[in-house]
């Protein structure tokens, strides 16, 4: 059993580094090819470093790698030790020193003039390297470290943080870079944040259902034997008649909420059916929860 279980740990961390490490050079491309050029900056650590390269034309990535070390020691104490330090360590290496060795071979001035277009490419490519870092259970550094020690210890979202400290990095590249380079990366943020999720989640995106039904067993027998997915029972009461209730709970993917909207409604029309998203289902049906 322990061999077992080493040999599905060494697997997920050879899976988790190969995440990681194409998401690294992913985000480094993305920066030289769109973000540097068309001076948008890419909030946080990376965009404060696009700043003083502009002044001083000290290289981007040595500059990130740089002002990451005291923010990733701080993670180190924080956020929990090597397993943090050890995926971070490698985003951040391939990342940063990706952008330095991969800007020789690429257009000095970019694929295109056209801000729209960088903010739009950028945004994507960059997204789905970060995406594919959090895949790898690791994190890209910077601004994030700072965001998860903060939304721990203070209970401030992650998301406001995030907004704070991007904030005031946009401030300082529309001084810098102008206000239309400022606006448009801005909306490069908020386009790579939706890429980031989208790779993130992939097919891993869930369906979950509530069924509150008066014919419990006809509804059951159709989920069961047409979608063949499992469910739970529960007894409820309802809370104006207090008469006693059936409420049904299943999982099924995104394909199969029609289907088992037709077979709740065949069962029984009068049937109240709440339909919601998870992130994940792990077990019987679906992902190991061990992982593969």
């Amino acid at each position: 059993m322990k061999a077992t279980l080493k040999e599905i740990l060494t697997r997920r961390l050879l899976r988790d580094s190969v995440y990681i490490i194409a998401g690294g050079v992913i985000q480094a491309v993305g920066m030289g090819l769109f973000l540097i050029p068309a001076r948008l900056v890419a909030g946080g650590v990376s965009g404060l470093s696009q700043v003083i390269n502009y002044f001083n034309g000290w290289p981007v990535g040595l500059m990130i790698l740089v002002g990451n070390i005291p923010l990733f020691f701080v993670g180190w104490r924080y956020l929990g030790g090597p397993r943090f330090a050890v995926r971070t360590a490698l985003a951040l290496l391939v990342y940063t020193l990706g952008i330095d060795l991969v800007a020789p071979y690429l257009p000095a001035e970019g694929v295109t003039n056209d801000l729209l277009l960088n903010a739009l490419y950028g945004g994507a490519v960059g997204g789905i390297g970060a995406g594919l870092i959090y895949r790898g259970r690791g994190t890209s550094g910077g601004s994030d470290i700072l965001a998860r020690i903060i939304a721990h210890y203070r209970g401030t979202p992650i998301s406001q943080t995030y907004m704070l400290t991007d904030a005031a990095v946009m401030f300082i590249a529309g001084l810098v870079f102008g206000w239309e380079n400022a606006l448009y990366a801005i909306a490069m943020l908020y386009i790579s944040g939706l890429a980031a999720e989208t790779v993130l989640q992939g097919s891993r995106v869930v369906r979950t259902a509530i069924i509150i039904t008066g014919q419990p067993e006809a509804v059951s027998a159709g989920i069961l034997h047409e979608l063949q997915r499992g469910l739970t029972r529960l007894d409820g009461q309802g809370a104006y008649t207090g008469a006693p209730r059936a409420v049904l709970y299943c999982v099924v993917a995104r394909a199969e909420v029609e289907r088992l909207k037709v077979i709740v409604s065949d069962a029984d029309p009068a049937a109240f059916v709440v339909i919601g998203q998870a992130y994940e289902a792990l077990g019987e049906g679906f992902e190991p929860i061990v992982g593969k």
